[in-house]
């Protein structure tokens, strides 16, 4: 693929983030993975992760409703950033996201699923994954 088409395409996927991005309400949160299956592109949570951290040249995609997965029912703040990471805990907690002390976030308390008919993205093909398949052991749990 010449570098002019990879570009080309790089720049679609990250329209196609953008766009779901952009619906994700006030107080709600979703994490990289999520947020790239929903914009139809699988096992793309690195290439949303990338999508956000350019962000800044498509206005109005709000990056901060965007996390790391932490657990089956946990996410993250995930910026690395100490400066980033305390904005995006400030944004959300003005959004009502209840922030633990650690940047750990309450999926099921505050993860967001599009309905139906919400456009490109509502529907999953498969529901969407929960972490690893398979348990290490029991006393993990």
């Amino acid at each position: 693929m010449a570098a002019s088409e990879s570009a080309s395409h790089l720049h679609e996927l990250f329209v196609r983030i953008y766009a779901v991005a952009r619906k994700i309400p006030r107080g709600r949160v979703v994490t990289y993975g999520e947020l790239a299956e929903l914009a139809g592109i699988p096992s793309g949570g690195r290439i949303a992760g990338a999508a956000l951290k350019n962000s800044n040249r498509a206005p109005g995609v709000p990056w901060q409703r965007v996390i790391g997965k932490a657990g089956r029912q946990r996410g993250r703040i995930a910026i690395h950033d100490p400066v980033g990471a305390a904005i995006q805990r400030e944004l959300l907690e003005r959004e009502g996201v209840e922030v633990g002390d650690r940047g750990l976030i309450a999926l099921d308390e505050y993860g967001w699923r599009p309905t139906a008919g919400s456009g490109r993205g509502g529907r999953l093909r498969r529901p969407l994954r929960s972490g690893s398949k398979s348990r290490a052991s029991s006393s993990r749990r």
